[in-house]
């Protein structure tokens, strides 16, 4: 019998390297280890057809911003991943500087998005504007800081007037005490260690107690400006109830984050492999859900994307854009 991956994808996840599947799942190599790959909303926007929540939320130009990787490598196999976490991926003999990643990046989506310029369906000025990416999501695929020069990284893309968004999954504090992009993403998906090793399945122990120092430092980073957000990723049958708002507002208490994003899985990619789409959720429940953790977290519902499943929380109920 054919394996579940062959029945769904057309090709066994054992035939087939790393390169020609990040190939046939729209990637760009930017050099040894980096990747960069254009979204559903770059292409929305591309064509005047919709923004990301990004946009919405944070004043993100949907067609200037690029995503992008600079390792394939993590400590997780979260079960709702849309990436082929099946497959190991060793660490590279070598690490590419800052600047060659940077140059990688730029060339890659510049060419990701040529064929836009010939599209009837294109509009010519956000092509024009989308060759000079404005913000850079550094979450793609992977772990970004299992790469070693990460806060070099960040600082390159700065200077090529970019704002920055890193997202991690919190599990190596000591690296996110050394960043500083504009805007630092932690993912929070379960409200105890039981709980995380049932949905984030880490490859090491002890993760849960760095995911818990990593809540003191989002805490941390609001004194150096850096603006904070959680994402909790909700999925039927595994963080979903009344009693685990309340549990999941204890733990945003403590990082005191400026925003908290509470998303629904997608059921979407190689998830499709381990989770059914009843494991998503519908938007009422998003929001019901989110509501019930601002009640209990002292936070107020600021926005939602239905078309995303996600509802934003603040403080003041308000968003603000980074620039």
């Amino acid at each position: 019998m054919d394996p579940p991956e062959k029945i769904q994808f057309g090709y066994s996840l054992e035939d087939i390297s790393m390169d020609e599947l990040m190939r046939r799942q729209g990637y760009a190599k930017a050099g040894r280890h980096s990747a960069v790959k254009t979204c559903t909303w770059l292409k929305n926007s591309m064509n005047g057809n919709g923004v990301c929540y990004k946009s919405s939320f944070y004043g993100v130009i949907s067609h200037r911003c690029l995503q992008m990787t600079p390792t394939l490598l993590c400590n997780q196999e979260c079960v709702f991943c849309w990436r082929p976490t099946e497959i190991s991926v060793p660490a590279p003999d070598e690490w590419d500087s800052p600047e060659q990643i940077v140059s990688g990046c730029l060339q890659a989506q510049r060419k990701l998005i040529t064929g836009f310029g010939g599209s009837p369906n294109a509009l010519s000025k956000n092509y024009e504007e989308a060759k000079t990416p404005s913000n850079v999501a550094i979450s793609l695929s992977g772990e970004p800081t299992f790469y070693p020069h990460l806060p070099e990284l960040i600082r390159e893309f700065e200077k090529n007037e970019m704002t920055t968004f890193v997202v991690t999954n919190g599990t190596r504090p000591d690296m996110l005490r050394r960043i500083f992009p504009t805007q630092l993403y932690m993912s929070l998906d379960a409200t105890g260690e039981e709980m995380y090793e049932q949905i984030c399945r880490p490859k090491s122990p002890m993760l849960w107690e760095k995911v818990m120092e990593s809540l003191d430092v989002l805490k941390e980073k609001k004194k150096n400006g850096v603006r904070t957000a959680i994402r909790i990723t909700v999925v039927r049958d595994y963080n979903y109830s009344v009693a685990n708002a309340e549990q999941f507002s204890q733990l945003i208490r403590r990082a005191d984050p400026d925003f908290v994003e509470v998303k629904s899985y997608m059921h979407v990619g190689f998830s499709r492999l381990r989770l059914a789409r009843a494991n998503m959720l519908e938007q009422e429940e998003i929001r019901n859900f989110a509501n019930e953790i601002a009640w209990h977290a002292g936070y107020l519902y600021a926005g939602e994307s239905e078309s995303s499943r996600v509802v934003v929380l603040s403080k003041t109920g308000k968003t603000s854009p980074v620039k």
